[in-house]
């Protein structure tokens, strides 16, 4: 230990402040490919079912396969094949072009826990209840301070540092970035339920006129309620009743499914907003300390898991010394448009559902007759719902494949690429046989396709193509793997190494 005012030398480390999804992917995904992290986290340790989170989208589903998660989830969530829109746009997910061909209604903790377990045995390290209260960065790194629950200050310094720390985020507020937007709709109420016995296993959400609702079961005899009514205003410290709560489901369901025996009843509000940077310098901020949506869709808690998936390779490609700090840029690059997109089309859902006036309730009729009827349209709708329709954008004259999703698809050998993808690895697919030898066995992945397909193909770790190339050479694989991956003579990353170091 050192007295505080010590200035140590920077291990090649990370803090991730918040333990929420985001944090907990990220730190999963960052100890898995052998850079220490540690977890700052104000909240005990504990599992809360008081979640708002509950639907785990197709794209979010891929990222957990590439994890081995997913199918752990599927054992224990409800999958939902059809989203009914508006009380009159039925789309079937049936029609997705992925593994996951619905989106599963699961609580936000039991994703958390599957998180956290793997970010544990990967070996993370958490310090619950500890509250930051303070942060600087410097060219060699990043200072955190946090009281621990003795009421201790601490001091931990990383090379970066990750605010994964919510709406109020800590972390945003120290590098004094502004959180423009707005607050869009008031007076959500959340209920934990029990139902009558016929509709134990219930799963259903519907709008109708001014009136929303959904009921999602917990598994455990309970079910969550999320429900809104036009005209209801009320602020969030307002006490919620049953009565309230079963008003509004007959309204927007046509029932209240015999609902009784509360556990937990609350309101909220929810905001629309987004931070203008989601890099200042040592410092990147991911999940609701950069953007929250509406609660329309249901893609909070999946941009930010995404945003998780994104990050955490190139930080560990950085901090091997596989990369310059400058593809740290990209993240920014790349998530930030697709959160403001979410933002759209979330805000976009929202507004039409809340439709009073006779011309937006014509405009709510003609989309949802329009998504309806028009596969493209439809394609696109439930792209951006479900996170598979993004694509990053490419340099010109790439590859057309470059910064697209890959599909899960079986390579040659009868495996399928989400688990090629395992270990936080890029996988390069070719036609035929291509040994680039040892020296990036650690993290890269070679495979042949399992069709006579011509085209050579860098996946990134999080399932975008890196490069592409119909008549690629071996010199050519051998530019853009130094390029994407690293140079074949750099050093191995080892298992540990430095952990952020922590000064009383």
């Amino acid at each position: 230990m050192h007295g505080t005012g010590t200035t140590p030398t920077t291990p090649r480390s990370v803090i991730v402040v918040g333990s929420g999804p985001t944090g907990l992917l990220l730190a999963g995904d960052l100890a898995t490919a052998g850079v220490p992290v540690t977890v700052l986290e104000k909240r005990p340790h504990r599992t809360s079912n008081l979640t708002r989170a509950f639907v785990v989208h197709a794209r979010t589903l891929e990222q957990l396969d590439a994890r081995g998660l997913a199918d752990e989830l599927e054992a224990i969530g409800h999958p939902l094949r059809r989203l009914r829109l508006f009380g009159g746009l039925d789309i079937d997910l049936g029609t997705l072009r992925s593994r996951f061909r619905h989106l599963l209604v699961v609580p936000q903790y039991e994703v958390e826990k599957v998180l956290e377990r793997r970010a544990v045995e990967a070996g993370a390290e958490f310090r619950y209840e500890t509250e930051v209260t303070g942060l600087t960065q410097d060219a060699a790194g990043v200072t955190v301070e946090a009281e621990d629950r003795e009421g201790r200050t601490r001091t931990w310094r990383a090379a970066y540092a990750v605010g994964a720390d919510g709406l109020r985020s800590v972390v945003r507020d120290a590098v004094g970035l502004p959180f423009p937007g707005r607050s869009v709709i008031r007076s959500i109420v959340l209920a934990d339920v029990r139902l009558a016995p016929e509709h134990a296993d219930l799963v259903t959400a519907d709008t109708v006129g001014g009136a929303f609702a959904l009921v999602a079961p917990f598994g455990d005899g309970y079910h969550r309620v999320a429900a809104w009514r036009h005209g209801r205003d009320l602020p969030d410290d307002v006490p919620v009743d049953l009565e309230e709560v079963k008003e509004i489901a007959r309204l927007a369901l046509g029932d209240d499914f015999g609902m009784h025996d509360p556990r937990w009843l609350s309101r909220f509000h929810s905001d629309e907003r987004q931070v203008p940077a989601y890099r200042v310098g040592r410092v990147l901020l991911a999940g609701d300390a950069a953007h929250v949506h509406s609660p329309a869709g249901g893609q909070g808690m999946n941009t930010g898991l995404q945003d998780a998936a994104n990050l955490g390779w190139k930080l560990a490609q950085v901090l091997h010394g596989h990369a310059g700090p400058d593809l740290l840029d990209t993240y920014h690059r790349e998530r930030h448009p697709v959160g403001r997109a979410v933002l759209r089309s979330s805000g976009g859902i929202l507004r039409l559902a809340k439709a009073r006036r006779p011309t937006a309730v014509a405009l709510r009729a003609a989309t949802a007759a329009l998504a309806g009827l028009a596969g493209p349209v439809r394609r696109r709708v439930l792209g951006r719902i479900t996170g598979i329709g993004y694509r990053y954008p490419a340099p010109r004259g790439a590859h057309p494949l470059t910064g697209a999703r890959v599909p899960d698809l079986r390579l040659a050998d009868g495996t399928r690429l989400h688990e090629a993808l395992r270990g936080l690895r890029f996988v390069l697919i070719t036609p035929a046989p291509l040994d680039p030898g040892p020296a990036r066995a650690d993290r890269l992945t070679t495979a042949r396709w399992r069709s006579p397909r011509r085209t050579a193909v860098l996946v990134r770790p999080d399932g975008y193509v890196a490069w592409a190339s119909d008549t690629a050479t071996a010199t050519d694989v051998e530019r853009a793997l130094t390029v994407h991956v690293g140079r074949a003579d750099a050093p191995a990353p080892g298992r540990g190494g430095d952990a952020a170091q922590v000064y009383t």
